[in-house]
């Protein structure tokens, strides 16, 4: 056995162990769905491939909440914009989509978009901010559609403001592009951008959703717009062998996710930028100074082996996970790693939470 897989199956070990964490909705999160699932109060037939049951009274809720006239339910949120893209695509009868070249749809989806279907994404920009009107006209020519990811989550959960999204959004408008919005954590967003689900997804022609994420779901994904690309992104979601026999699970705990995480997202990000404050002033960084969502990058001046080793030590002895594991940064000396505030975090507080992060992040000389 290797070294490393000698500390992988410490690291294992001890999360097994955890009865603490500090991150996120905490490590009891499955658990907890699952017994929502077993209370589930449902009535009538169930969802058969895909259609009907919980499914369709999800996909009205969230189409409700984003003021679409559609949506559909999907396992992946790599499968649901594939088939909304596709879906674009072949309406506008050109195999070209604009995306930022830190979106998610490049660095984490082994290029599926032109590998599975043969469109080419254009980069908008490759620099760590949101895309603007300028990086639109400097891609000539037509396209299928824009993209955009709300927070760009790669270059450290950044968002535009809302006069910014709305000027990018018209940009499209005037070159008669759909722009479709990547919102796997449009709910975290709302908070700073300062408008409602609806009044966000209405700058955009076609979202996409995630409820794993900041809701804390099991899995899955959604995707809204007209009703002539949900119903083609629906065949797209067949092909992709998307509609499983039935996808019960995974909506139950979505719904629990949205009932019971979304109201309280101003909470976390508020809670947020009173944690990033306090580990600020005790020498440690943030990415963004202030966070603009619940979630944003620590910085500390030590190498990612010396901090993971005493997070790992602290984990084996003191049963508590306070971040997940760091990595070097491109700073000599610097290491890093996300934290997303949620409702293990706020159980706790950023007082207390900034105090047990500094004592294991901020080396003490003996």
């Amino acid at each position: 056995m290797t070294a490393s897989d000698e500390l992988e199956q410490r690291r294992k070990a001890a999360r097994a162990a955890c009865r603490v964490w500090l991150p996120f909705h905490g490590g009891a999160e499955s658990a907890t769905l699952l017994a929502a699932l077993a209370e589930a109060d449902v009535h009538g037939e169930p969802d058969r491939y895909g259609e009907g049951g919980v499914i369709t009274e999800l996909e009205e809720e969230v189409a409700d909440l984003l003021g679409k006239p559609a949506a559909a339910f999907m396992p992946s949120g790599i499968m649901a914009q594939q088939a909304v893209l596709r879906a674009w695509a072949d309406r506008a009868g050109v195999p070209r989509v604009a995306v930022h070249g830190l979106s998610h749809l490049v660095l984490h989806e082994l290029m599926a978009l032109t590998e599975l279907h043969g469109i080419a994404m254009e980069h908008l920009t490759d620099d760590p901010r949101p895309p603007t009107p300028d990086d639109l006209a400097k891609l000539p020519g037509r396209l299928a559609a824009v993209t955009t990811e709300l927070p760009l989550r790669d270059a450290g959960y950044l968002l535009p403001t809302w006069e910014e999204l709305e000027s990018f959004a018209a940009a499209c408008r005037e070159r008669e592009i759909p722009l479709h919005l990547d919102g796997a954590r449009i709910w975290e967003s709302a908070p700073y951008l300062g408008h409602s689900l609806d009044e966000i997804a209405g700058l955009a022609d076609s979202v996409y959703v995630s409820f794993y994420k900041g809701l804390g779901a099991l899995a899955g994904a959604a995707v809204a717009g007209p009703i002539y690309i949900i119903d083609e992104a629906r065949r797209w979601q067949r092909r992709h062998g998307g509609t499983l026999f039935t996808l019960l699970p995974y909506a139950v705990a979505a719904r629990e996710g949205l009932h019971r995480n979304l109201p309280r997202m101003t909470e976390y990000y508020e809670t947020a930028i009173e944690l990033a404050k306090r580990l600020n002033a005790a020498g440690l960084r943030t990415l963004p100074d202030p966070p603009v969502t619940n979630a944003f990058r620590i910085f500390t001046e030590e190498s990612a082996d010396d901090v993971n080793e005493r997070l790992l030590l602290h984990m084996e002895t003191a049963h508590e996970a306070l971040a997940p594991w760091f990595r070097d940064s491109d700073a000599p000396g610097w290491s890093w790693t996300e934290f997303t505030v949620g409702s293990a975090t706020c159980e706790f507080g950023a007082a207390e939470v900034a105090d047990r992060l500094v004592a294991q992040l901020i080396r003490t000389e003996p």
